[in-house]
């Protein structure tokens, strides 16, 4: 089974993990994990892999940044079988203060879709408030939902329901809807 090829998803941030961030990726019953996501630690840019399971022996992308400094950063999505290039998320820098979003772009850095948070008023309560409003993000192209990302409320340990379902003509390839969801929650988790 590809797990590129579903539409529903359930994942869990690494409470304790010392070194780095992982994260981990289940269907949506949390019966089967389907990626094991492994940042690396002590690096000045970002490097993210994303792998089969937890043994670490089949890496499926790469997440990398050329920037040190995220605010506006752009994370190329990399298959790591091909080495060739998904496509790229970029961060939009100081929108991103009051309320998160984020470009995703195609493999020639064309803007395909936006990922953004619910609202600004909700977004501006969960920077005062923290973990106690729940994140919603919708993936929208041309006006059309392709994919919802509901923080489920735990202020301990964050973790997301993700919904692709109502993209039917396909037009977000999961590998980049994967990697949003882990820079959701590896790199805009760092602010909390």
């Amino acid at each position: 089974m590809n797990p590129f090829l579903l539409n529903k998803f359930y994942s869990k941030k690494s409470f304790l993990a010392v070194f780095g961030g992982e994260l981990r990726i289940f269907d949506e019953n949390q019966n089967a994990l389907l990626f094991f996501v492994k940042q690396k630690a002590f690096k000045l840019k970002e490097d993210i892999s994303i792998f089969s399971d937890e043994s670490k022996t089949n890496e499926l992308l790469k997440i990398r940044t050329e920037s040190i400094i995220d605010f506006s950063g752009t994370y190329d999505v990399i298959d790591a079988s091909t080495k060739e290039k998904v496509g790229s998320l970029r961060r939009k820098g100081f929108k991103s203060i009051l309320k998160d979003e984020w470009e995703v772009l195609d493999a020639n850095r064309q803007t395909i879709a936006l990922l953004a948070e619910d609202s600004l008023f909700k977004a501006l309560l969960r920077r005062i408030l923290t973990n106690l409003v729940p994140q919603t993000f919708y993936i929208t192209a041309s006006g059309n939902t392709l994919g919802i990302f509901k923080q489920t409320f735990n202020p301990f340990l964050p973790q997301f329901r993700v919904d692709f379902s109502m993209d039917t003509g396909n037009v977000l390839d999961r590998r980049l809807g994967i990697a949003a969801l882990t820079l959701l929650q590896i790199i805009e988790g760092k602010q909390s």
